[in-house]
């Protein structure tokens, strides 16, 4: 499932996105894919939300992805999220 797809399924019913968003970034893991990568951690940070944690673990992986994929506006988002957060 594409990142956009999970997104449009996380507005529809966030519950069932869980499976699709975990299997997405399982299958994409180590494929080289940054910039699909960077937006399924992107969503999971958003998916968990209301968990500090899982937040920054989601957000430090996009971060990280945004960088492999030269995606400069993702990476200064990024940052700037991360440096709110006392993160980096």
């Amino acid at each position: 499932m594409t990142p956009d797809a999970i997104a449009a399924l996380m507005a529809r019913d966030r519950a069932a996105a869980r499976g699709p968003l975990d299997r997405a970034l399982r299958d994409l893991h180590g494929s080289g894919r940054a910039g699909e990568l960077c937006a399924l951690h992107r969503l999971a940070a958003e998916y968990w939300a209301d968990d500090a944690e899982k937040v920054a673990f989601h957000r430090t992986h996009a971060y990280v992805y945004a960088l492999e994929a030269g995606d400069a506006r993702a990476e200064a988002t990024l940052f700037a999220a991360l440096a709110a957060e006392g993160r980096v």
